[in-house]
């Protein structure tokens, strides 16, 4: 893989902006809920509200956003989406100081944190595409999933034990302060972006909401991804609550076994990023594809033999993570390239919204069905149906590779 430098300042900028902002999001993992439960004295209906509805209604309000911003300049979209997060984020220490925080603020603030989130990311994807070569995406993009891994090991820990110091609105300042970080990065890289024009040269129209769902339904290699994608990162989402209810209550797993079992496995996802481009190399980016895509779903079902601790039950978990996590950490920057060739640099932004907001929908739906099977079946017959369901994934996998991409390229993307 190529040293840093060889991607250009400008990227630079932008991955040491997403790997401080990453870090600041995993140090305040889990914050708001506690919050709601330590500070708030809420429920679980209401903290499991406060996970599903942010969820939902963020990405219903990111839907509009993407058209918008597609036909703009992204790094002052970039740059805007950190400072609302900021700002957002802010809010909730200065309640909380006042005395004066709510339930109803916490979860207004979810709500603009999620639709900001997927359209940070779906300016990032576009700005990315006509940024970099054709033939540097792959590497960009397993960098990014490199530190994401590296931050998912080394944020909630940082985390917890800021939690235990300070409390969980002081994370919340620090995930705050991440995104100002960001922003700042963001601006600092520099050089001319162009304005992006329309072809037909008409303003934004009703209709372009849907362009990012046409796009994806009438490329033959896309629509499968997906839907194969969508369904993967629902059941996988959906299960994380039932799992730690089977942990942490019926198998007796101590709050640090249970933390371990997810963060030391995540190095996994290191050694899989930095796989990711010499397997596309020797074996082509859809073998690739479709085979980490199929090995990453064989993994959860084996989540539904864990025991207790003292019987096995941390390292069959973590084992389990593990496998999970290094097929999905080659999978998804092959994947994350493969959709950015595939799409054409005009409908970047309205694609990946469009399929951000598909997933963290369905995700929000799954979660709330799988909870209701847990109550009905118990946590563990709820586990493994998931498990069962994500065997068939595979089949939702492009079988063939595709033909020559019909997206447009910029004249770097050419060079």
């Amino acid at each position: 893989m190529r040293s840093g430098h060889r991607l250009g300042r400008s990227f630079g900028w932008l991955w040491g902006a997403y790997a401080t902002s990453a870090l600041g999001t995993w140090l305040a993992f889990g914050a708001f809920p506690l919050i709601a439960v330590q500070v708030l004295d809420a429920g679980p209906a209401e903290v499991a509200a406060l996970s599903a509805v942010a969820a939902a209604v963020g990405a219903a309000v990111a839907v509009p956003l993407g058209p918008w911003v597609e036909f703009r300049r992204k790094r002052p979209v970039l740059i805007g989406t950190d400072l609302v997060r900021f700002a957002a984020l802010l809010t909730i220490p200065a309640a909380f100081a006042l005395g004066v925080l709510s339930f109803v603020q916490l979860l207004l603030v979810s709500v603009v944190v999620a639709a900001a989130d997927i359209t940070f990311r779906a300016a990032s994807g576009a700005y990315l595409k006509t940024s970099l070569p054709v033939g540097d995406l792959l590497v960009a993009n397993a960098r990014f999933e490199s530190t994401a891994w590296t931050t998912t090991i080394i944020g909630p820990p940082l985390g917890g034990a800021a939690i235990g110091l300070l409390g969980p609105v002081a994370t919340v300042v620090a995930d705050a302060v991440s995104y100002l970080l960001s922003a700042l990065g963001i601006r600092a890289m520099g050089g001319q972006e162009p304005r992006p024009v329309r072809r037909d040269g008409v303003r934004t129209r009703p209709r372009d909401l849907l362009d990012g769902w046409r796009h994806i339904f009438a490329d033959a290699t896309l629509r499968p991804l997906f839907f194969n994608t969508t369904v993967f990162n629902g059941l996988v989402m959906a299960t994380d609550a039932l799992l730690a209810v089977l942990m942490l209550g019926e198998l007796g797993f101590t709050p640090w076994q249970y933390g371990l079992a997810f963060a030391a496995p995540a190095i996994g996802g290191l050694f899989g990023s930095r796989l990711a481009r010499p397997l596309v190399t020797r074996f082509g980016q859809h073998r690739v594809l479709v085979v980490a895509g199929t090995l990453r779903a064989l993994w959860p079902l084996g989540l539904v033999f864990v025991g207790p601790p003292n019987a096995g039950g941390l390292p069959l978990v973590m084992g389990v993570e593990l496998g999970l996590i290094f097929c999905c950490a080659v999978f998804n920057p092959v994947f994350a390239t493969y959709r950015l060739e595939r799409t054409p640099a005009d409908r970047v932004t309205r694609t990946l919204s469009a399929w951000t907001v598909t997933t963290r929908a369905s995700t929000a739906l799954l979660t709330a069905v799988w909870g209701v099977l847990g109550g009905l079946f118990g946590a563990r017959t709820a586990i493994g149906l998931a498990g069962v369901l994500l065997l068939a994934t595979p089949l939702l996998l492009p079988r063939r590779a595709p033909s020559p991409a019909r997206a447009s390229s910029s004249p770097k993307e050419r060079t």
